[in-house]
């Protein structure tokens, strides 16, 4: 802030509550500030032209680089041990203490949520002493009034207000805070209290510089708004981005909470391989490759299925993988060619047993992120509470389209005036079409959709009292698929014929277009009964954190290469 304005701000701002700090105006963000002051430029003294020239801003920052290593110091930083979260910090609110001016009584600060301001005012002036605190964070607001700097700086556990004061800090560590710029990552080390305004600050006794900003950070009102920037630069996005870090920190609870789950379950982690000789498992193109050695044309995997299956073979009965997979085909809101994938195969169980499973892994999942019941997605709101809904697809077919499934002349006649085509092709195939027409985007769940048509699902055992009908699930979600559950085909005579069956017609660049004898071989060695459950990480973690699109919950999504 320019000099002209330094008195003006002593009058309009109460006097700093922390004893190192008696002469110190408190809290900058304060709505009575005159707007030439909150809308102070970043630097005291700006360069010439760098609103509009980003070279001049790049020098300006390089130049502050250059008085940081005139001082001595390495401006890329060093190893700085014994730093707190700043969340832990923030937690030690309870033990700052008001000392009364008068009685010199000192009063705890409250910790029920209790506005701190008010507190102050009430109890009379004084002064807050609380304990010695070290953090390390990024600056992502800056102002300087005179013989006082503020800063917020945030690290991954939240942010915290930063009071610098020449006097306290001494003319080395204020020659260090003169360098700095927003983005520049630093440390500090000072003694917690709170301002009159009720804001918990560090009063700073001594600064330490991390790393050096050269980049401007993106303009703090507008922001990063175009999309495909946000993804290209996801480390800006991370920084800037409203909620972004905790999304993903949240994902990561999310994962961890799943194999949690798992593991109290009794299941095994394990890793299968990323090249495949053939892509089976699913009904999806895949990236092909090369491997020069073997001279040998290879597959990204488009599923964990078949390999898994080997294992419940090979005695690991409760079996599961949490991996990449990668699928050659579109880009949507709720689609990227590689995403994750978690597969988890039990043996002994059934596709009711995975179902009551799949709900213990979504509301342990919820319950990782620290949220409640119900959870807002977009403008809907979703209960997880368990039991899920539980119908049969015949069910919802016949309440949604009004056609019973059993009237295969009605269905191809629906058909028809769906434009989906019904010439050669199977009475379940048609059926499976005008489901995911007319039925799936209805669902808004969380449902079970069970007992699907034999004929869509090769992999899948029948039901002993009606073989037309496989014993498989799908979750739905606000009309999204975001689990798959069997209970698996261990029959090897008829898997092959199924296998035959759904391979005949495809063209030979399909993805399926080659039996997978080692898969049978191993069947026919004796796979256990068994249920297994695919779900969709990424669709799990948009439902979880609020994301309407699978880029915001992968973190560098499949992008074309930037143009030079």
């Amino acid at each position: 802030m320019i000099a002209g304005h330094q008195a003006s701000v002593r009058q309009l701002l109460p006097t700093v509550a922390c004893s190192r700090y008696p002469l110190f105006t408190c809290d900058w963000r304060l709505p009575h500030m005159a707007p030439s002051m909150t809308n102070a430029p970043e630097q005291p003294e700006p360069v010439a032209d760098t609103a509009t020239n980003p070279s001049a801003l790049e020098a300006a920052r390089r130049e502050k680089l250059r008085k940081l290593q005139a001082l001595g110091l390495d401006p890329w930083g060093q190893r700085f041990d014994d730093h707190q979260p700043v969340s832990d910090i923030r937690a030690r609110l309870g033990e700052i203490v008001l000392v009364n001016q008068a009685s010199g009584e000192r009063i705890p600060f409250p910790t029920d949520g209790s506005d701190l301001k008010t507190f102050i005012a009430e109890r009379g002036p004084g002064e807050t002493d609380g304990p010695q605190v070290r953090a390390a964070g990024r600056i992502v607001l800056q102002r300087t009034s005179g013989k006082a700097t503020f800063l917020d700086i945030r690290d991954w556990s939240g942010r915290l207000q930063v009071l610098i004061g020449k006097k306290q800090v001494g003319d080395d560590n204020w020659a260090v805070s003169q360098c700095f710029d927003l983005g520049d990552v630093i440390g500090v080390d000072g003694r917690l209290g709170v301002t009159r305004t009720g804001e918990l600050t560090i009063f700073a006794e001594s600064l330490t510089f991390l790393t050096k900003s050269i980049e401007t950070p993106p303009d703090k009102h507008k922001g990063l708004t175009n999309p495909e920037l946000r993804q290209r630069m996801r480390y800006l996005d991370l920084i800037h981005g409203e909620g972004v870090l905790e999304r993903f920190l949240n994902r990561t609870k999310i994962v961890n909470s799943i194999r949690a789950t798992l593991a109290a379950d009794r299941f095994v982690e394990v890793e299968g391989p990323t090249l495949h000789a053939i892509a089976g498992g699913a009904a999806a193109r895949p990236f092909k490759t090369h491997h020069n050695a073997l001279d040998i044309p290879l597959y990204l995997r488009i599923a964990l299925e078949l390999h898994l299956k080997r294992l419940l073979v090979g005695g690991i009965e409760r079996v599961y993988e949490l991996g990449r997979v990668y699928r050659n085909e579109g880009i949507s809101p709720r689609h990227n060619p590689e995403f994750t994938m978690l597969e988890a195969y039990q043996a002994y169980g059934d596709y009711r047993t995975m179902m009551d499973l799949t709900e213990r892994l979504i509301v342990d999942a919820a319950r990782a992120t620290g949220q409640s019941q119900p959870l807002t997605w977009g403008d809907k709101q979703i209960d997880f509470t368990p039991p899920f809904a539980r119908r049969t697809y015949d069910e919802l077919f016949a309440e949604h389209t009004g056609v019973d499934p059993a009237d295969e002349a009605a269905m191809r006649q629906l058909a028809g005036k769906h434009s989906i085509e019904t010439a050669g092709r199977h009475a379940d195939v048609i059926k499976g079409e005008l489901f995911e027409e007319l039925v799936e985007d209805r669902l808004k769940g969380p449902i079970f959709v069970l007992d699907y048509p034999a004929t869509l699902c090769p992999l899948t055992k029948r039901r002993r009292d009606n073989p037309a009908v496989a014993e498989r699930f799908e979750l739905f979600v606000e009309g999204m698929e975001v689990a798959n559950a069997y209970t698996e085909l261990n029959d090897p005579d008829l898997q092959e014929q199924l296998f035959r069956t759904q391979l005949a017609g495809q063209k030979e660049e399909d993805s399926m277009a080659k039996m997978d004898h080692d898969f049978i071989r191993a069947l026919r060695h004796g796979m256990p009964p068994a249920g297994g459950l695919g779900i969709g990480i990424d669709r799990l973690v948009m439902l979880l954190t609020n994301a309407t699109s699978i880029r915001e919950v992968i973190l560098f999504p499949l992008l074309r290469p930037e143009e030079e």
